[in-house]
């Protein structure tokens, strides 16, 4: 059984950071895109961004952000941990949101792409 469980979420001020993780099972998470998505109240789920699968047979993986996070934002994979993270840097209050990561062989920021997700991590930026 897949599951991925967010952690890392919490109370920020405006122009600081917090790394959120997403901790996986399940899965070889070399052989998966993983993405985080973030909803903020009243909204629909979007898309913040995605690291491509390396399936073990090279190190190389794309990344893809959205434009609103892009220069702040950065996501990484530790294959020995299972583990995906991301890093928010210059925090703004339009970044409040429930964070959400998910896998799919495929990858790329849509959501209905997706079907394994975890619950969610809350993050809210203070102005």
């Amino acid at each position: 059984e897949v599951q991925l469980v967010e952690s890392g979420g919490g109370l920020a001020q405006a122009g600081g950071s917090l790394r959120l993780s997403c901790s996986t099972s399940g899965l070889a998470v070399e052989a998966f895109a993983i993405s985080w998505f973030r909803q903020a109240p009243g909204k629909a789920r979007e898309g913040v961004s995605c690291i491509s699968s390396d399936d073990g047979s090279s190190s190389h993986s794309t990344t893809t952000y959205a434009d609103s996070v892009k220069g702040r934002f950065t996501i990484s994979r530790d294959n020995a941990k299972n583990t995906v993270h991301l890093q928010m840097n210059s925090l703004k209050s339009e970044d409040t949101a429930v964070y959400y990561c998910a896998a799919d062989t495929r990858g790329g920021l849509e959501v209905d792409e997706y079907e394994a997700w975890g619950q969610g991590t809350q993050v809210t930026v203070s102005s």
